[in-house]
């Protein structure tokens, strides 16, 4: 049996879209009629995400904690206990490709890191074309990456034990996971075949995520733009004495 957990704090805008891609994932031909059970770990959740995971015949289980790394390991041994050979993770805020688990099977690892993708930057409005540009250019969405996203993540549950499992970690529960596998030493595939599709959000839920990533952009904007009006008005008042009497209020 193959496992996917998948944690959430109130996600109610994208808990929908997320499930209903995974059930498609299940289904995927590839896995040969392999049962796959879904996990939605509701942590604290106070909004309609309980609700909808029940409306689309999804298994959840509760816990009280504000903490990614607690929720993801709550599940994972849930389903461990129930059978599950390969445990599959994401987050509730992204849609996984149909090929997901057949793809990160196929790379015959005891675990795959895999890349992510932001296909809708309008929440941000204006500056949407700022962001997509930066991430495009500066991130490296190609096989043999190094990137850690507990959004698009599997490990075979042998060598998830062998690691000791996802510690209790509000943040980057996902990255020291993979150092404990690399410990071991874990044939980790660093790979771009699994695809998922992960929200832009204005909402970070875990500080130091990826979220917060996008803020740093932001702020980054913010910061240059500054500067650039600084510059420019003492380029202007160095101009002469006639810029600088136009920029004096009257």
């Amino acid at each position: 049996m193959i496992g996917v957990v998948v944690p959430a704090h109130d996600e109610e805008l994208h808990i929908g879209s997320s499930l209903a891609a995974l059930l498609v994932a299940a289904r995927h031909p590839g896995l040969a009629g392999e049962e796959v059970q879904i996990l939605l770990v509701l942590d604290s959740c106070t909004d309609r995400t309980a609700e909808i995971a029940q409306a689309l015949g999804v298994a959840t289980l509760t816990v009280e904690a504000r903490n990614v790394g607690l929720a993801r390991a709550a599940g994972a041994d849930l389903l461990i206990a129930r059978g599950a050979r390969w445990l599959g993770f994401t987050d509730a805020d992204t849609r996984v490709s149909p090929s997901w688990l057949v793809r990160q099977l196929e790379l015959d690892a005891d675990a795959v890191c895999g890349s992510i993708g932001v296909d809708d930057w309008s929440r941000h409005g204006a500056l949407a074309d700022l962001l997509h540009q930066d991430f495009t250019s500066t991130y490296n969405d190609a096989d043999g990456h190094r990137h850690v996203h507990g959004a698009n993540m599997g490990v075979s549950t042998a060598a998830y034990l062998r690691a000791g499992g996802f510690p209790a970690l509000r943040c980057s529960e996902d990255v020291a996971l993979v150092k404990a596998l690399e410990a071991t030493g874990a044939r980790i595939a660093w790979s771009a075949a699994p695809r998922v599709a992960t929200s832009s959000r204005v909402d970070p839920r875990a500080r130091g995520g990826f979220g917060d990533a996008i803020r740093a952009v932001i702020a980054s904007h913010a910061a240059c733009t500054a500067c650039q009006m600084v510059h420019a008005l003492q380029g202007a008042c160095g101009a002469g004495p006639g810029a600088a009497a136009a920029m004096k209020p009257t």
